[in-house]
């Protein structure tokens, strides 16, 4: 990761003290920077193979503070700085994590290393990390931690408050609190504010909302994301089949998703494989394997264009002008295309649009592409009429439309129909789109020339 223009004169005054061993100047300037800041001096220190330097910067820190910044570290970044040190001081630096972070950095360690680390934890802390590392990968149970403050139903105002007190150090969140049955069930929720402004000796029962919006533990964590941001909450309570409470989604993680997703949909959107690191961190090979299946599957796709060039040989010599329109056409038709797969697979991904919505956006785009189609035509046409007469013209502005309409309605439908077929909508990628329509494109461009100047 390229560092912060504002970060590197304080990277550049700790790297000297680092090499200067002199603990009196890191211990000036480091609480003046934010955990994330450290981190991404760390980052760079990491990129640079300098692992020695890197953990000579974490063990200046005080242990809750290097678990912060451990947290804000990549996976394989953490991976690197845990097998630099020893159990003792890892063990320590998990205990000072919260849950979710804890789990995360108890997932990239080898099998050895994580056993040798849980036979000295405490029961109550290993079982609890063992439960939480147990979720599939991309659900809700993944991504929750079981930090939080529950209060037991039946308890009043005065005695919340106390226990909202005891927990609220290891709470993720403390603004959102959670109201639990006997059994352990969600009962209700409310809000910090709410408990303290209430008389002390009121029940928390008659404040909390019991229409609890919630999500479950195998609730794909692209749903999560769309919930927290749909209701714009604080946190998401997660509950098990039982609707027992064990754990919750904070904001900051949810959003985490969000940008996860939309990366991951702008990637399968230029037919590139889903990249396990940054694109700066990635190795070089694999960069190569997410890129070139695609690639090379599409140039194969591209001789179905030549093909179409070749069977209209005939045409094309009769007027050679059309070629000087063919680029023209079929990458207006492309760009068409591409825009409303963009804008179907964003619909789909947000939840705008879905399936059953098919017939309604179909009429809106064919009015809209056939507008667009009209209009473009209307601009191409006077060039063909300076350029080659106003037949070839005519054959143009007609083709145009024809793309133009067709590239639409195909990066529309195409979405749908690879959602309906169990694959990612935004498979159906700008490349895809375009390298389908080039073919089409020539296809319905040639023959509309046949057609016209055969008969004219």
């Amino acid at each position: 990761m390229p560092l912060d223009d504002s970060l590197t004169p304080h990277k550049t005054t700790l790297l000297a003290a680092l090499e200067a061993d002199d603990r009196a100047r890191l211990d000036a300037q480091l609480p003046e920077l934010r955990s994330a800041d450290i981190a991404e001096i760390l980052q760079d220190l990491l990129e640079d193979d300098d692992v020695l330097r890197g953990r000579a910067l974490l063990d200046c820190l005080p242990l809750e503070r290097r678990a912060s910044v451990i947290g804000h570290l990549h996976a394989e970044e953490q991976l690197v700085i845990a097998e630099a040190m020893g159990d003792d001081v890892l063990l320590a630096v998990l205990e000072e994590m919260g849950a979710d972070e804890r789990t995360d950095l108890f997932k990239v360690l080898g099998e050895d290393r994580r056993e040798a680390l849980l036979r000295r934890m405490a029961r109550q802390e290993r079982e609890d990390l063992k439960r939480l590392a147990s979720y599939e990968e991309g659900t809700a149970g993944a991504l929750m931690t079981s930090d939080y403050v529950a209060i037991p139903a039946g308890m009043t105002v005065s005695r919340a408050m106390m226990r909202v007190r005891q927990t609220a150090p290891d709470a993720e969140t403390v603004y959102q609190l959670y109201v639990i049955d006997p059994e352990g069930r969600l009962a209700g929720t409310m809000s910090l504010r709410q408990l303290m402004v209430a008389r002390p000796g009121a029940r928390v029962d008659e404040l909390m909302i019991r229409d609890v919006i919630h999500a479950t533990v195998d609730t794909p964590q692209e749903e999560v994301a769309r919930i927290v941001a749909r209701y714009d909450l604080l946190a998401l309570p997660v509950v098990d089949e039982g609707r027992r409470l064990v754990g919750i989604v904070t904001h900051d993680d949810a959003m985490d998703v969000v940008e996860s997703e939309a990366t991951e949909d702008i990637h399968k959107g230029m037919s590139i494989g889903q990249l396990e690191d940054g694109v700066g961190r990635v190795p070089l090979a694999s960069l190569y394997r997410k890129r070139v299946t695609w690639l090379v599957l599409l140039v194969f796709g591209n001789l179905f264009s030549g093909a179409g060039i070749a069977y209209f040989e005939d045409t094309i010599a009769a007027q050679v002008a059309l070629v000087f329109f063919l680029p023209l056409l079929i990458g207006s038709g492309g760009n068409a295309g591409a825009q409303a797969a963009t804008l179907m697979v964003r619909g789909m991904a947000t939840g705008d649009v879905g399936v059953k919505d098919w017939g309604k956006l179909l009429g809106r785009e064919l009015l809209v592409a056939g507008s667009l189609g009209l209009t473009m035509a209307l601009a191409v046409a006077p060039i063909g009429v300076i350029r080659a007469g106003e037949t070839v013209a005519l054959v143009v502005a007609v083709s145009m439309i024809a793309i133009v309409l067709f590239g639409s309605l195909l990066g529309m439908c195409l979405p749908f129909v690879l959602d309906r077929l169990g694959w990612d909508p935004a498979t159906a990628s700008a490349p895809l789109v375009t390298t389908l329509i080039d073919a089409s494109g020539v296809l319905i461009y040639f023959g509309f020339a046949t057609l016209m100047l055969t008969a004219g």
